[in-house]
């Protein structure tokens, strides 16, 4: 039997008050889950919960990510380095994915690894000729391509992505979601992401969690 990645159980996330409880589903290897739910239910609480970025009120959040470095996040203002460049802004991620040797004479070798890494990420995310922009001087639908590029650079067991589409034309959505799609098939990794577009959630997961079901246990609770 398939161990998962995740497994979230009887979980209630807010912050001085509950915005959602009895939460419980896993995240198996190879899967793409989504979450939808209307605005301000607690998506994006729930995402940052499970990331270890704000306390849980309750509940049990199991991980089998096995490694520092091993939980990518694609938060949705994305935290870039707006004064640095695409590749620094991609290096970021690459430092978590590549591991260095710590024999003798092999620093060399993890410092070009890391290069071949990022400037893979970023050319699957067709920014090759923008690597060495700085993030302040692109397109909100570039800086998304960067954060993405960031998030495989990093070569994650578990991917957590908040609206990572928003900003992107058709082109480059579908140019991102095939990406994200092989990076989780050939990598066995997990993914988790909000989406506010059900039809674009199902062209992506595996899987659909509505987040409302959440909010009427709180209700009930009341």
């Amino acid at each position: 039997m398939t161990k998962p990645i995740i497994r979230i159980e009887n979980l209630t996330i807010g912050y001085d008050y509950p915005l959602l409880s009895k939460i419980n589903f896993n995240i198996n290897p190879g899967e793409i889950v989504a979450i939808t739910g209307t605005s301000g239910l607690g998506k994006t609480t729930l995402l940052r919960t499970i990331a270890g970025l704000i306390p849980k009120l309750s509940g049990k959040i199991y991980s089998d990510v096995r490694r520092r470095g091993g939980m990518g996040y694609i938060p949705q203002r994305l935290g870039l380095v707006r004064h640095a460049s695409v590749y620094h802004n991609v290096e970021l991620g690459a430092r978590c994915g590549v591991k260095v040797n710590s024999e003798s004479g092999n620093l060399f070798n993890w410092s070009k690894r890391k290069s071949v890494v990022i400037r893979q990420s970023v050319e699957q995310v067709g920014l090759s000729d923008k690597i060495n922009e700085p993030i302040r001087r692109l397109s909100g639908g570039q800086q998304r391509r960067v954060a993405t590029a960031r998030a495989i650079a990093q070569n994650p067991e578990l991917v957590l992505a908040d609206e990572f589409l928003s900003e992107l034309d058709k082109e480059n959505a579908d140019l991102i979601i095939s990406l994200v799609k092989e990076y989780v098939e050939n990598s066995k990794c997990g993914m988790l992401f909000v989406e506010h577009n059900v039809e674009r959630a199902e062209q992506i997961a595996d899987r659909i969690i509505d987040l409302s079901e959440f909010e009427e246990a709180v209700n009930a609770e009341e």
